[in-house]
């Protein structure tokens, strides 16, 4: 990855003040940044690393990134560890080590064969690190690790700082799972989280806390001219002659897509609207399928329902004309990372209905950026009063997309790993500029 953004591309966007700190901040980072994560494509943290790598080039900072490897038994444990680390231990979790399936629940709460499991699963991980280990040039100034798939790489360190950027809600993790990654992260010299509540006070490292980020600049967020919106909306057969509510989110049960189909039911018995759910299947989630098709016959019948399975994945500039076509924004999660849907929505002006869970809470501010809903019939309630009052709707959508002008667009996200960076090479506390 050889190209560069300027900062100055967002001159337009935020102020002025900030693009000069960040010109200032990187004139006193030194030496080579290292970036590592589990993928180039898909997921938030790619995202933001597509954005974030070609503005810290852009600012003169050798910057480099690099996603571990492994094979299909390394990744079905560390998405196992993503689910448990989230307190996701109601039901069976297919974990296959050397392709053999094994229920999550059975495996950490059972007497029987426990240990070997447990150091059967371990091994692996710990394999495919060292091995990453191996092959990756990790001799660099600053190196961020993001998540828990390449976070035993620390084991290796020979020098330079190293950062632990955790994206996930690991506020209640299955303690078998997070006492044994909490040893090699433990090792790191700082750690960053998403929102207060996640962090961890056993970690004994210093922490900091540095929310997620749009770019305003992106397919996904860029502004739309009317007729690419309509172009879009035509190819899947939707018609902007009623108020339209969607929700984009993969299909899975913790995005609560039945919850918002009730909801929107209720809403349309007093007000005629039409509901959109675009969202895909998760490669790795065996559940995606099974709840598309329960989705699916819940809204059979529903002429005005529109549920959209991208295969291949909606493209950006999809996503973003379903946003911009709609008049309330829902994203009704009953558990939640950080969810920068919301603040995608936000960007684009309208109000976000969302699941009072995770990260939501810091973009939507209750009757202020929008509404968090905490119930089916309280979620209709809501959305039924910005589809009777769009003078509200309007009041809403503007504030919350200052909101996220001023907290979560990528400029604001980069000056904070900046100021990280810096505070870490002066831990006497004072950073001369």
């Amino acid at each position: 990855m050889n190209e560069t953004r300027s900062i100055w591309d967002y001159e337009d966007i935020v102020e002025r003040s900030l693009l000069e700190d960040l010109e200032l901040l990187a004139e006193h980072i030194s030496g080579r940044v290292l970036h590592i994560n589990a993928t180039y494509s898909g997921g938030g943290v790619a995202e933001i690393l597509s954005s974030m790598i070609l503005l810290l080039k852009g600012l003169g900072i050798e910057t480099e990134w690099n996603i571990i490897r492994g094979d299909d038994a390394f990744f079905s444990i560390t998405k196992t560890f993503h689910n448990v680390l989230h307190g996701r231990v109601n039901g069976a979790v297919e974990v296959p080590v050397k392709h053999e399936p094994v229920s999550v629940l059975d495996d950490l709460k059972s007497e029987i064969g426990e240990l070997t499991r447990r150091k059967e699963m371990f091994e692996t991980y710990l394999h495919w690190n060292r091995i990453n280990s191996e092959e990756m040039d990790l001799n660099s100034d600053f190196v961020f690790i993001h998540d828990p798939q390449p976070a035993a790489l620390i084991d290796v360190k020979q020098r330079g700082k190293w950062i632990w950027r955790c994206h996930i809600d690991v506020s209640n993790p299955d303690p078998l799972i997070w006492n044994f990654l909490r040893k090699p992260i433990s090792k790191y010299d700082a750690s960053i989280f998403s929102t207060p509540m996640f962090a961890r006070p056993d970690l004994g490292i210093r922490q900091f806390l540095v929310p997620p980020s749009i770019d305003p600049l992106s397919d996904k967020n860029i502004e739309l001219s009317q007729g690419e919106i309509d172009r879009v909306l035509d190819k899947y057969g939707i018609c902007m002659d009623k108020p339209i509510i969607t929700q984009v989110s993969r299909f899975d049960r913790l995005k609560d897509l039945p919850g918002v189909i009730d909801a929107y039911k209720l809403v349309k018995k007093r007000i005629d609207c039409q509901l959109i759910l675009a969202g895909g299947v998760a490669s790795d989630d065996p559940e995606g399928m099974g709840v598309y098709h329960e989705v699916m016959e819940k809204a059979y019948g529903e002429e005005d329902i529109h549920v959209l399975l991208g295969s291949p994945p909606f493209s950006d500039i999809e996503i973003n004309a379903f946003q911009r076509a709609s008049t309330v924004i829902m994203q009704k999660s009953l558990k939640e990372g950080f969810g920068l849907v919301v603040s995608e929505g936000l960007w684009k002006g309208k109000p976000v209905i969302g699941g009072a869970t995770g990260g939501i809470p810091l973009q939507i501010i209750n009757d202020v950026t929008g509404y968090l809903a905490h119930s089916v019939d309280g979620a209709a309630f809501k959305i039924a009063n910005l589809l009777k009052n769009p003078e509200l709707a309007r009041r809403l959508g503007e504030a919350g997309k200052e909101h996220v002008r001023h907290n979560f667009l990528i400029t604001r996200h980069l000056k904070d790993y900046l100021l990280i960076m810096l505070s870490l090479e002066n831990p006497s506390g004072t950073i001369r500029l």
